[in-house]
């Protein structure tokens, strides 16, 4: 294991670690990570019409905790893989962890104001090494013209910022006009937004509204050797990180500890 490697696939184990305690809440808003399968048993049997089905199963239980876990799984992966992003993006262009980091307000109806989070930046001006500095604007510049994106507004961007995610085959609306007012607001911040998919798993219709919407969207394909499309080729050739090889090198850890979480979901009880 590479010295890096260690920091680096802790950020990702940590998360997914958590997925193993997983509880179902039942709808009990019960603090603590949910119920007990002795507490979901008492729950159902005091209900006649649950009684009378057998929904008291522990097999029940087990059904639910799995597919509670399994939602948990995949959002521990991407909170884990997030990090491991703007780590490596911090660590591979000589930035700082404020660097890397980028919020911005909105005013919510109320009144109050709610501070969003995305998911890394690049500001081009911290990047010290020079060559290292043209390739990336070199990068935005070719991302741009793909997307359409008037010269005059690319010549104000200073920089990218990433939305992560390790897959992305949900339809929610919400969601993705979350995303599509935060490709606004990068611009007129003089960022170019770039979502970084670490699967192939993306809807296709999305990944044509994303791009439509003027957002960079670079997904999990291996092979191609092309920056604009594959997460992994721009990892590697704009930001000098192999991110496909560190998963490579470590998918023996990661296999292990996602069968212990799957076995831990599986179970109707964890011990």
């Amino acid at each position: 294991m590479k010295q890096s490697d260690a920091e680096y696939i802790k950020l990702v184990l940590d998360p997914i670690k958590v997925c193993a305690k997983y509880k179902p809440k039942f709808g009990q808003g019960a603090k603590g990570g949910g119920l007990t399968l002795e507490q979901f048993q008492t729950l159902y049997q005091s209900d006649p019409f649950y009684s009378w089905f057998g929904l008291d199963n522990p097999m029940m239980y087990a059904a639910h905790k799995a597919a509670g876990g399994m939602t948990s799984v995949y959002r521990q992966i991407g909170i884990g893989c997030e990090k491991l992003f703007r780590t490596v993006l911090r660590d591979s262009l000589g930035l700082t962890d404020a660097d890397v980091t980028w919020s911005y307000e909105i005013l919510l109806a109320s009144g109050k104001k709610r501070t969003l989070y995305l998911d890394g930046r690049v500001p081009l001006e911290k990047i010290r090494d020079k060559a290292k500095r043209n390739q990336f604007h070199d990068w935005m510049r070719k991302s741009a013209d793909g997307l359409g994106v008037n010269k005059n507004i690319f010549s104000s961007l200073t920089g990218t910022i990433f939305e992560v995610r390790q897959g992305y085959k949900s339809k929610d609306s919400k969601r993705q006009n979350a995303d599509i007012a935060n490709a606004a607001t990068a611009y007129t911040n003089a960022y170019l937004p770039c979502a970084a998919i670490l699967s192939t798993q993306i809807d296709g219709d999305i990944l044509l509204r994303y791009r439509a919407e003027k957002w960079a969207v670079v997904t999990g394909i291996v092979g191609a050797k092309n920056p604009l499309i594959s997460t992994y080729d721009f990892m590697n050739d704009v930001v000098g990180y192999d991110l496909a090889g560190f998963f490579k090198r470590n998918t023996k850890l990661l296999r292990t500890e996602i069968d212990a979480v799957l076995n831990a979901l599986l179970a109707p009880e964890t011990t």
